[in-house]
């Protein structure tokens, strides 16, 4: 299997995120401009939390997705340089894209913790399924 095909799951949640950069943006700003945030607190995150939960969700969103991605990022480079992309691989790249798009949605609109949560978790099994099984031919 071509080395590209762990790459193209790598790019779709690099688009994802800047998706959701946009939307950030487009959320953000019409609301800095209808929120009393004193010039001192705007460039700080104790700032941020004086906008609508609603806003923020989206911002914090963003942010989760430089944080375990990255991960995933790292391991799919991994597989496709040290020649280990197979099918399995793959599948279980877009999986995680699929979750964490799931996982974004959820967060930025009704976000419901608790399934939040599961979601995120579900993306931490897939994850681990990844490593293990690069592990495994690694070492």
């Amino acid at each position: 299997m071509e080395a590209s095909a762990i790459l193209q799951p790598v790019v779709a949640l690099g688009l994802w995120t800047a998706v959701m950069m946009v939307w950030m943006y487009a959320t953000r700003i019409p609301a800095i401009g209808t929120t009393d945030i004193p010039a001192d607190k705007m460039g700080h995150p104790a700032g941020m939390q004086l906008l609508p939960s609603e806003v923020r969700r989206i911002a914090d969103n963003y942010n989760h997705l430089f944080e375990q991605p990255t991960l995933f990022y790292a391991l799919c480079i991994t597989i496709a340089v040290a020649g280990h992309v197979d099918t399995w691989a793959v599948n279980l790249a877009w999986a995680f894209v699929a979750i964490r798009i799931v996982h974004s949605l959820l967060q930025a609109t009704v976000n419901i913790v608790l399934l939040r949560f599961s979601i995120f978790m579900v993306s931490w099994l897939v994850l681990i399924a990844m490593m293990v099984r690069e592990a495994l031919v690694i070492f």
